[in-house]
């Protein structure tokens, strides 16, 4: 194979790779340089060369930090390789505890300090520092919504209990996700919509939980949006569509299934300038127990806002906690679509902006979350 076929290669790779490119990106890209070519003038020319030389500038700076977690990746993986064959090195120090004497002469490491997850980030801003430990950690997402629904016309899509196994805390989380488009039938997409403009009044602002505080609070440095917790039955339409879809899911992110206790809903209206800065969602004891996250987008047509999108970011565990890394996954909301991921993940959703300020032309979801 010659350099040339070599490098051809490999932007063949990365081209498919939307943690370098995205889909929108590499659409914009094919109809700036289609109509550069279109013309042939000098000047035209000169613009593609531009566009040319910036987007190989942002590609290798993205690729050189995929390529960087990669290798993290990987070594902590022949770490743990090596931990685990080495008989001496499989001592278990708590964070917090003193620690135990090692069974050779060779002392075992310190015990790692006990912390917290990082502080919030702005929107759409990677981590650049590790975390300090910190009295009082971040606000986490929003409490419990209503009683728990039952699984009495369900019960054919939930595994026994017996002999279920848990799925196991990885030290690296990807920023899987599953998408599925046309969630909704058309009569119960429009259903839904009247159900939540006939109710505006009852929405009420949003709420986070921080590790360690009993109950929610209003934090409007941390999370801006209005939440409405009583779908009076419209819930269950979803929520029985995802747990038919669970046992698919769990099989294409390669874990086992796991004994369901409740599922857990509440509708959300991000109306201009509202967000939520980047967080888990289980990482209080009160939501411990939520294992995967669901969000279904819906809006009026046309759609009257743009941001909102969900950014959904590869994440590392640290003191008990996922916290984000530099690579993450844009999900741009679209009508009837429905996302699925882990709850350990770290995401946020980014700035909304919506010019009319209309409760109906809000960016709405149905956000959920399947508990073991």
């Amino acid at each position: 194979m010659t350099a040339r076929e070599m490098i051809d290669s490999l932007s063949g790779t990365l081209l498919c790779d939307e943690r370098i490119l995205s889909v929108p990106e590499r659409e914009l890209l094919a109809n700036l340089l289609q109509r550069t070519r279109a013309h042939g003038s000098a000047s035209e020319n000169a613009v593609a060369e531009a566009i040319t030389r910036t987007v190989g500038e942002i590609v290798a700076e993205r690729a050189l930090g995929v390529l960087g977690e990669s290798i993290i990746k990987q070594l902590f993986q022949q770490q743990l390789g090596a931990s685990s064959s080495d008989p001496k090195r499989n001592a278990v120090i708590r964070a917090g505890s003193p620690p135990t004497s090692p069974p050779s002469p060779s002392p075992l490491p310190p015990p790692r300090p006990p912390g917290t997850s990082p502080p919030p980030i702005s929107s759409g801003s990677p981590p650049t520092s590790p975390p300090s430990p910190s009295p009082l950690p971040p606000p986490r997402p929003p409490g419990t919504s209503p009683p728990p629904i039952s699984f009495a016309t369900t019960s054919t899509v939930q595994p026994k209990t017996g002999g279920v196994a848990v799925m196991e805390a990885d030290d690296y989380l990807p920023a899987q996700c599953v998408i599925l488009d046309e969630f909704l039938t058309p009569a119960e997409l429009s259903a839904l919509s009247q159900y939540v403009l006939e109710h505006e009044m009852q929405f009420e602002v949003s709420e986070v939980i921080a590790p360690g505080v009993t109950g929610g609070a209003v934090d409007y440095d941390h999370r801006r949006s209005r939440v409405l917790m009583n779908l009076d039955g419209h819930e269950k339409v979803i929520t029985d569509r995802v747990l038919t879809c669970l046992p698919r899911v769990l099989k294409k992110w390669g874990r086992d299934p796991f004994a369901i206790s409740r599922l857990e809903t509440q509708t959300t209206a991000s109306n201009h300038g509202d967000f939520f800065r980047c967080h888990v969602d289980n990482g209080a004891e009160a939501v411990a127990a939520r294992e995967i996250t669901f969000v279904y987008f819906f809006h009026r047509e046309p759609k009257q806002f743009s941001g909102g999108e969900l950014r959904i970011y590869d994440s590392r565990r640290e003191n008990d906690n996922y916290v984000p890394t530099a690579n993450y996954r844009t999900i741009v909301p679209e009508q009837n679509q429905l996302v699925l991921f882990a709850s350990a993940l770290s995401h946020e959703i980014t700035p909304v902006e919506c010019l009319s300020g209309q409760f109906a032309d809000s960016r709405f979801t149905v956000n959920g979350w399947v508990h073991k």
